[in-house]
């Protein structure tokens, strides 16, 4: 193999397709000698170029790279570690942190910024200006959001069209190229029905989980309409359950006939469902509205039901690079994954790769 191929080879493989260690064994040529897999000299050269092609691009001014620049080294060992206080990506995110537009400055694109929050707050929005100016200041949010670690309350003080429902999607799908909405309706009602087949099988055991489930499926047989949005409801409130995780500070219940505000105070993150006598249950399947809270604030309210205040949440968390709440990791990395298809490579756990298994199942 000649020089430009090698180039060529380093090129593909750089852009995704990995291919190293299969070569030498299609090409038993190509086998380096003495090497105990065959492909550790393509491996290091590989990883060499990779080393100088970051390098350029960090002198060039990519942001996504040059994040990580003039931290400690032998020259400067008193400064921060690279892997310091900087938000990486980790969920799958294509546009991680997009460099600035050629044509804009940072005064520019804070021109814009106050524009859009006069116009957020007028009666009634001009929503295609809203939709073309948050796309062309969409790489300074990914900046203060990565850089500086803003308080959400803060941030979407000065970014208030993220609390708009569709500029939140539209958000969500520059981060990652999926439209929030479509995949997420479309992948959970294909997955509903094995799903509640698993409930059942699992309530039909003895345990505490399965007493659990017995309850959200006896709740749920008592509604008298089993509409969508009610299956939708029980697929995604007894997931976590059918995961054996629990956290009563996510699923939050605010009964409006006795107090005026939720209790949110000492809240991460939570959807806090609003009930009157009338429709209150334990799991909810008739909510007045449902509210999303984040860091003691009420940052989206009146949802109409638990599937779309679960895809919004998600939304929320790839918008402002939020974590997953601790007691409920797997029941968001099914989500991300599974539902949403937006896979890290990294490997699932046994219980979530069992459940995704069972799914696959006929």
């Amino acid at each position: 193999m000649d020089t430009e191929d090698f180039d060529l080879f380093c090129k593909v493989s750089c852009n995704g397709i990995y291919i190293t260690q299969s070569l030498p064994i299609i090409f038993a040529c190509l086998k380096e000698p003495g090497s105990v897999s065959g492909w550790y000299g393509w491996k290091m050269s590989l990883k060499f170029k990779m080393g100088d092609y970051r390098g350029k691009l960090s002198r060039s001014g990519c942001l996504e790279v040059s994040v990580n620049a003039g931290k400690r080294s032998k020259n400067y060992p008193d400064k921060e570690h690279p892997h310091s206080n900087i938000k990486r990506a980790r969920r799958a995110e294509v546009n991680f942190l997009p460099n600035l537009p050629k044509e804009e400055s940072q005064a520019s694109l804070e021109e814009m910024r106050l524009q859009i929050m006069d116009e957020v707050q007028k009666s009634q929005q001009n929503l295609r200006l809203i939709e073309k100016l948050m796309q062309k200041t969409f790489a300074i949010r990914r900046l203060e959001i990565i850089q500086e670690n803003p308080q959400v309350k803060d941030f979407l003080g000065k970014w208030p069209a993220l609390r708009i429902e569709s500029q939140l999607c539209a958000e969500f799908q520059r981060i990652t190229n999926v439209n929030l909405r479509n995949q997420f309706y479309a992948v959970l009602d294909q997955h509903t029905p094995r799903l509640m087949a698993l409930y059942r099988q699992k309530a039909a055991r003895t345990g505490k989980i399965s007493e659990a489930l017995r309850d959200i499926l006896k709740i749920y047989e008592l509604q008298e309409v089993h509409d969508v949005n009610m299956k939708r409801t029980l697929a995604l409130r007894a997931l976590p359950v059918y995961l054996r995780e629990e956290d009563p500070q996510f699923f939050k219940t605010w009964n409006v006939e006795e107090s005026d505000e939720p209790g949110i105070i000492d809240t991460p993150v939570a959807l806090v469902t609003a009930v009157t006598e009338d429709t209150a249950d334990p799991v909810n399947f008739s909510p007045a509205s449902i509210c999303i809270v984040v860091e003691d604030d009420v940052t989206m309210s009146d949802i109409p039901n638990l599937a779309d205040a679960f895809a919004l949440l998600i939304g929320l968390m790839y918008a402002l690079h939020l974590d997953y709440p601790k007691k409920l990791i797997n029941t968001f990395t099914f989500i991300q994954k599974i539902i949403m298809g937006l896979d890290d490579g990294k490997a699932l756990k046994p219980r979530l790769l069992s459940l995704k298994n069972d799914l696959l199942m006929e």
